[in-house]
């Protein structure tokens, strides 16, 4: 089941919903999902409220076997378009 932003449970975090589309998407062996608007406070991008503008991403997914850093980012942006889409500004990725 996919979990969007506008359908998410109330008690999930942003992180937590975007963490649930990339289990479903990728079948990571390992994610972590980080928020980190609270760092970027006055930055362009930044709503304000010191969360869901911001995130961190480290993710290693079977997907990425034999593809280059580019197209493994462009595989984590696209299960996450979403929440781009409903306002997340930056993504930091680092896959393996």
């Amino acid at each position: 089941m996919s979990i969007h932003p506008e359908n998410a449970p109330q008690s999930s975090t942003l992180a937590d919903q975007m963490a649930a589309r990339l289990r479903e998407a990728l079948q990571p062996t390992e994610l972590d999902v980080q928020d980190e608007s609270w760092q970027h406070e006055g930055h362009v991008g930044a709503n304000g409220s010191g969360h869901g503008t911001h995130f961190r991403v480290r993710v290693a997914s079977p997907l990425f076997e034999g593809k280059t850093r580019v197209a493994k980012h462009r595989i984590v942006y696209e299960a996450l378009q979403t929440f781009i889409d409903e306002g997340v500004h930056a993504i930091a990725i680092e896959t393996r």
